[in-house]
């Protein structure tokens, strides 16, 4: 069996948001990753945006590697489609694991889970412990608010420009998932996270 060209890590809701352009991007997102001979990694629900982004994916002839905790197999209705469906004890597990199978990381709509998975790969990256391209897709605005917050933060002195520098926004799916798959070509980092965080 091929390998992925690549494997990109999609954080995002297990609901599906009000406006329909939420579900538009995540099947745009998945449909992208599997046109492009890429393997999804994601939270492993079938519910919500999660669940539209991995069906568009395999539909589109990539491959599907689902992380869930055994916790959340019920709540978010875990994806058996998945060609790899791995059910853990922990958060702290999933996170671990999704950011070892990942070359690159883009957040699309999602809410306080999702936040969080960014802020901390985001924060994993400062650190030093990988060195992965991570994105936003601010389809809509959905994310202008938190954008212009961070500045916020930056204009305080709580961060630096070289922090916001080490995550990329657009609001063009295309454009910045091209740019996630270039710049991890630069840097293909196996490190095993789960040892160091």
């Amino acid at each position: 069996m091929t390998s992925p060209a690549f494997s990109m890590c999609v954080y995002c809701g297990s609901r599906p948001g009000k406006d329909e352009a939420f579900a538009a991007t995540a099947e745009a997102v998945g449909t992208w990753i599997g046109r492009h001979g890429g393997q999804l990694v994601y939270g492993g629900g079938k519910s919500g945006l999660m669940g539209m982004v991995a069906r568009a994916t395999r539909e589109a002839g990539g491959r599907v590697v689902g992380v869930i905790p055994k916790a959340l197999v019920d709540r978010e209705l875990a994806n058996e489609l998945c060609d790899e469906l791995h059910v853990v004890t922990t958060m702290h597990e999933r996170k671990a694991m999704m950011a070892e199978r990942s070359n690159a990381f883009v957040a699309i709509p999602g809410g306080i889970g999702t936040f969080e998975e960014l802020y901390e790969i985001w924060t994993w990256r400062q650190l030093g412990y990988h060195d992965k391209p991570i994105g936003i897709l601010n389809t809509q605005g959905y994310y202008d608010g938190m954008l212009q917050f961070l500045q916020q933060c930056v204009g305080q002195g709580f961060m630096d420009e070289w922090q916001m520098g080490l995550v990329q926004s657009g609001n063009d799916h295309t454009t910045l998932l091209a740019r996630l798959v270039e710049e991890a070509g630069l840097s293909r980092q196996k490190d095993a996270l789960r040892d160091v965080i």
